[in-house]
């Protein structure tokens, strides 16, 4: 059976709006049936909105600029989406970790703006490199 032969998964009880729960799958190739009281994954429980916004996510690998172009949405919009969607997944945000600015990084970076200016030569930028391992 193609793919596109099968139902989505309901996310409710269209009666009650409660809970549901898989109670059976089964394989066609194989003849298998097995039966019991199986999760709905998560992610079949969102509304047919989020599972666009997810793949189109997903697709854009994150990139927030990207979704906002596909969509044609704004930055704002983008991240009411995406908490949107991490509450419907019960997921929290990880805490984003200030970067950690490397001194010799910030020397690296004054040597190659002099550099680029002309503020100083090749030559002696190597040799000011070699100071700074």
């Amino acid at each position: 059976m193609g793919k596109d032969k099968y139902h989505k998964v309901p996310a409710h009880d269209p009666v009650t709006g409660g809970e549901l729960y898989i109670s059976e799958v089964a394989s066609e190739e194989s003849g298998i049936t097995i039966r019991g009281k199986f999760e709905i994954p998560r992610y079949a429980r969102l509304e047919p909105e989020q599972q666009k916004f997810l793949e189109t996510f997903l697709r854009c690998r994150g990139m927030i600029n990207s979704v906002e172009r596909e969509l044609g949405i704004s930055y704002p919009t983008v991240r009411a989406r995406l908490d949107s969607l991490l509450d419907a997944l019960d997921l929290t945000p990880s805490k984003e970790e200030p970067v950690k600015r490397d001194k010799s990084t910030d020397k690296k970076r004054k040597l190659l703006d002099q550099l680029e200016s002309g503020e100083i030569t090749a030559e002696e930028a190597k040799e000011r490199l070699g100071v700074l391992k």
